[in-house]
Order: C-alpha cells, then sequence, then structure tokens
C-alpha cells in the first residue's frame, strides 16, 4: 500500500495518484521504508480553475464565489481569463461555482487512476453517481457556445427539453440551464 503524504489515505501499489485527494503518489521512500507522495497545494473553499494544462491536468488555484448582481468579483475573473461559469442550482453544493476559461471544458468526475481530470469536477458534488466520468463537453468558438453529451449513461439535458444526442452539439446561451445526472447547472457568460 502507499500512503499518501497529503491526507494519509492508503492507496493500492499500482495507484499513481490518491483515491482521496488525488494527489500525485511519488514511489518515495521514507527512511524507515514506507512510500510517500509528493504533497499537493490546498484549494480554498473546494473550487478548481477550468483551466487545463498542456498535460491535461487541470491546475489548482484559489476561485471567487460570484454571486448574481455582485460585480466585485468580475475583475479577477477577466484577470485569469475566466470566460464563463457553472453554477449548482440543484443538487448537492448549491450555488457552488466552477469557472470557464479553456476553449473546450469537459464535465464529468474526476478518476485519477484511469487519468480523467474533468474541468468541472462534479464528483464531490455527485454523491449518487449519477454523473460519467466523461459526460459533457462545452465548447467555445468565437463567443458562441456549444455543449455536447460525450456519451453519458444519464444523459445532459438542455432547458429541460429532450436528452442531448452523443456527439450533436446544441447552442448554449446566457441563462442556460444545463442538467448532468442529477445535478442541476446555470449558464452564465462573464461580461
Amino acid at each position: 500500500m502507499i500512503k499518501c503524504k497529503s491526507c494519509g489515505n492508503e492507496n493500492l501499489d499500482a495507484s499513481q495518484y490518491c483515491d482521496e485527494c488525488g494527489s500525485k503518489l511519488a514511489a518515495n521512500a521514507s527512511s524507515n521504508g514506507q512510500i510517500i507522495s509528493s504533497p499537493r497545494p490546498e484549494v480554498s473553499g473546494g473550487f478548481r480553475s477550468a483551466q487545463v494544462t498542456s498535460f491535461g491536468i487541470p491546475p489548482l488555484v484559489e476561485n471567487q464565489m460570484i454571486e448574481d448582481g455582485d460585480n466585485l468579483n468580475s475583475g479577477l475573473n477577466e484577470r485569469r481569463g475566466s470566460h464563463a461559469r457553472l453554477i449548482i442550482e440543484r443538487g448537492d453544493s448549491v450555488d457552488m461555482e466552477f469557472s470557464l476559461s479553456a476553449e473546450e471544458s469537459n464535465i464529468g468526475r474526476w478518476d485519477a487512476d484511469n487519468g480523467i481530470f474533468p474541468d468541472v469536477d462534479l464528483d464531490a458534488h455527485d454523491p449518487d453517481a449519477k454523473i460519467s466520468r466523461r459526460h459533457a463537453r462545452i465548447v467555445r468558438r468565437e463567443d458562441v457556445y456549444t455543449i455536447e453529451d460525450l456519451g453519458s449513461t444519464n444523459g445532459t439535458f438542455l432547458n429541460r427539453g429532450r436528452r442531448l444526442m452523443p456527439g450533436n452539439p446544441q447552442i448554449l446561451s446566457e441563462g442556460d440551464e444545463i442538467i448532468v445526472g442529477k445535478t442541476f447547472l446555470r449558464f452564465r457568460i462573464n461580461k
């Protein structure tokens, strides 16, 4: 077993990332022969940025909560390159926000062992595991947004309409409601 240095969780020897906190498990032997991992920076409030590094792993940076009508944080999001956000409206963690700053942002659940690191990681907010690891994708092209289901088990729904067909992108507009699993999200464009 590999013990994570960040959270102390015991992981299988073949694991590359901690099942509990997602830290990379480096096969470094300590002085007592125990295998430890490299620490991962803490994230304030449990937020992750939607930016993706060249390795496909989202960097961990502090994110700001933005309430409707609150323009105090809009300058921070613009400086960080955030162009839109998703807000949980129903399900666990109501009002939790996810900033979108990449041209393509994947929605799903974290799976470190299989190398799945979605930009919008709903793993902690989906206790019934109704959201697929690779559930949906939001794409921005010249300020036109689309959403596409990625072949999810429980489907993606836009504005409570019919289930989106996998591989068939639909136009996404300011204020649209997106349902993934049992989680209801509101799409907002930063202005």
